[in-house]
């Protein structure tokens, strides 16, 4: 099998390369535009069965090349900083979602088995230009996925993904040692926590089981920020003050993973919720006199499980970054 991850030189490219590095892959693809990144990770794999190819998912020539001969793609690449968004939408738009469509067109102009495409919790309910994007970008994959015929398109949806590029523990940790005040948008707001080997077993999940126009979610514990930051002073053994700043742009109070909506058609299949695709079509004179009147609760990070200050701690203390900066100190 031949692999190819857009976006592939961040955290999740990483984590999803070298699992599948563990096995029998015949050769792994990774493409992004950003040539050092790239240089950093081919001397971290040294592998052979990596192969790296320079573009932009926003030009659609530059995506023909890497996926010939292609049987799956992890679709990663994404501009994901929700305050950047904010102030740059139509970026967003370009990568997120015409981006998208030059990856979902040229898979399938290749005849790639199938595309699994990453969303997130923002797309849910979106209020900022970064979830807009990404729930445009959901649209177009089930759009396309209504007439793609040998290539199956379907997607991913999680929420914060503990220790990755940007986050906020990272975030934090990078204030714990340099002795600054912990940072709080808000103590009472929650996220979803779920860590890279989640990440990856989700969209693994997804390539062995999912259908035209499918999203997949995993089911996941939440946190508050507040929790977080406790739980990283106490890891770090340091009485740290925190100053709560109030939310940045676009920021919500807790995020949704699955809409009431979706929740009333959505398959629970244990460890995930699978969100099949709408197949009505366009005759709209069929839904006049009979409609579909069912309501459920919305699966989100403050009606999810809850984890505890404690709880938190155990998650959090294993993660590469937190020991990493531990052993630096």
């Amino acid at each position: 099998m031949i692999l190819l991850v857009t976006g592939g030189t961040g955290s999740f490219g990483n984590a999803v390369t070298r699992r599948f590095l563990t096995t029998e892959i015949k050769e792994i693809r990774i493409f992004s535009r950003d040539e050092k990144k790239q240089e950093d990770m081919r001397r971290a794999l040294n592998d052979e069965r990596v192969k790296f190819y320079i573009g932009d998912v926003r030009d659609a020539s530059s995506l023909k090349a890497p996926m010939q001969g292609v049987d799956l793609v992890y679709h990663a690449s994404a501009l994901k900083q929700v305050p950047a968004c904010e102030f740059f939408p139509l970026e967003a738009v370009k990568t997120n979602v015409l981006g998208s469509e030059n990856v979902f067109n040229a898979a399938i102009e290749a005849g790639v088995k199938k595309v699994v495409a990453l969303s997130t919790d923002k797309a849910c309910y979106p209020i900022n230009a970064m979830g807009q994007s990404k729930a445009l970008m959901e649209k177009v994959m089930v759009a396309k996925s209504r007439t793609a015929r040998s290539t199956v398109l379907c997607g991913t949806r999680y929420g914060n993904v503990l220790g990755s590029r940007g986050s906020v523990v990272p975030h934090f940790i990078e204030q714990i040692v340099s002795g600054k005040p912990l940072t709080v948008t808000d103590p009472s707001m929650t996220r979803f926590m779920m860590t890279l080997d989640e990440a990856v077993n989700l969209v693994i999940h997804a390539f062995e089981h999912g259908k035209q126009g499918d999203i997949f979610v995993q089911k996941a514990l939440a946190s508050t920020v507040g929790d977080i930051a406790d739980a990283l002073r106490t890891i770090f053994d340091v009485d740290t003050a925190y100053r709560t700043i109030g939310t940045r742009h676009g920021e919500k109070l807790y995020e949704t993973l699955v809409t009431s909506e979706e929740m009333t058609k959505a398959e629970d299949l244990d460890l995930y919720y699978r969100i099949p695709a709408d197949t009505r079509g366009l005759n709209y004179d069929l839904y006049f006199n009979e409609g579909q009147v069912k309501t459920a609760e919305a699966y989100t990070s403050h009606s999810t499980a809850r984890l505890t200050n404690t709880g938190t701690m155990l998650l959090l203390k294993d993660l590469a970054c937190v020991n990493e900066a531990r052993d630096m100190r």
